[in-house]
C-alpha cells in the first residue's frame, strides 16, 4: 500500500503535467455548481475565504468579486502558477496563492468565513483529516462548501468506479460514499445544512485523455469500461457506439456545512 507521501508526490506529478488542461477543462471551468455555490454560500463583502485544492482556480475566480479576500491553495506548485496566471488575466486581484496540503493547512484556527473544495477530495489519502482541517480553520458559524464525485452504496459499482478512476489517473485515491462523508463531517463538528446529488455525464475521450500518458493508456481504460458487467454499465449509464465508449455518468455530491 502506498504511503500518504507517495500518493501526494504522484498528485504533484500528475497535476503538474496537466495544469494548463485543468484551467481550460470545461468540466471544471463551467457547470451549474459554480453559480449554485455562490447562491448557497451567499458570500459577504467582508469575508475571507479559502479554496482548498484550487486546481485551475475556478472557484476562487467565482468567489473573488463577492468577498474581501480569497486564498487559493494547492499542493502542486505548477497548478498554482497556472491558476495565478488564469486569475490575474481575469482581473482577480484579491486572490492570494499558497502551496498547502489539504490535510495539514498552514493557517491558524478560526481564520476563514468560508472554505470551499471542489472536485478534489478523491485525491486525498485521508479525507477525514481534510474535513477536520477545514473545520479547524473555519470561524464558528463559518461554512464549508464541498463538491466531489461520490461512489454508489453498491459495493460492486463502487469498486468499479474507483478501479476505473485509478486506472485513468494514478493520483486518484478513492471516491467515498455520501454516507462516509456525512460521518466525517458530523465528527468534525460540521452540520450539513443543504445538499444535493447530481448525475454528471462525462464525454469519455476528453475525460480520459486529460490524465492519460499514452494511446496505450487510453486503450486500457476504454477496454476496462467496455467490458464492464451489465449492471455496472447500467449504474453508470455507459454509452457505447460501434464498440467505442462515448460517455460515462458519475454521481456528484454537493454539500454546504456550518461549523457549530
Amino acid at each position: 500500500m502506498s504511503s500518504s507521501h507517495d500518493v501526494k508526490h504522484t498528485v504533484q506529478q500528475q497535476f503538474g503535467r496537466a495544469a494548463d488542461e485543468y484551467v481550460t477543462s470545461l468540466t471544471h471551468a463551467r457547470g451549474p455548481d459554480l453559480a449554485l455555490l455562490v447562491e448557497w454560500l451567499h458570500p459577504q463583502p467582508d469575508w475571507h475565504c479559502l479554496d482548498i485544492a484550487t486546481g485551475g482556480g475556478h472557484v476562487a475566480k467565482t468567489l473573488a468579486p463577492s468577498v474581501a479576500r480569497v486564498v487559493a491553495s494547492d499542493l502542486t506548485p505548477a497548478m498554482l502558477h497556472a491558476a495565478r496566471r488564469h486569475l490575474r488575466d481575469a482581473g482577480c486581484h484579491n486572490v492570494d496563492f499558497v502551496i498547502a496540503d489539504a490535510e495539514n493547512l498552514p493557517f491558524l484556527e478560526e481564520t476563514f468565513d468560508a472554505v470551499t473544495c471542489r472536485i478534489a477530495p478523491h485525491h486525498f489519502p485521508n479525507p477525514d483529516r481534510f474535513v477536520a482541517e477545514a473545520a479547524r480553520v473555519l470561524k464558528p458559524g463559518g461554512k464549508l462548501l464541498l463538491i466531489d464525485n461520490v461512489a454508489p452504496e453498491d459495493a460492486e459499482c463502487a469498486a468499479f468506479l474507483n478501479t476505473l478512476e485509478k486506472l485513468r489517473d494514478p493520483s486518484h485515491v478513492r471516491c467515498p460514499s455520501v454516507r462516509e462523508w456525512e460521518a466525517w463531517l458530523s465528527g468534525a463538528g460540521l452540520r450539513v445544512v443543504r445538499s444535493r446529488p447530481r448525475r454528471k455525464r462525462m464525454e469519455f475521450m476528453p475525460w480520459v485523455r486529460r490524465m492519460a500518458t499514452s494511446d496505450h493508456h487510453v486503450a486500457a481504460v476504454e477496454t476496462f469500461v467496455r467490458t464492464a458487467p451489465e449492471r455496472v454499465r447500467i449504474c453508470f449509464d455507459i454509452e457505447i457506439n460501434e464498440e467505442r465508449v462515448a460517455a460515462i455518468t458519475v454521481d456528484e455530491w454537493m454539500a454546504m456545512c456550518e461549523r457549530l
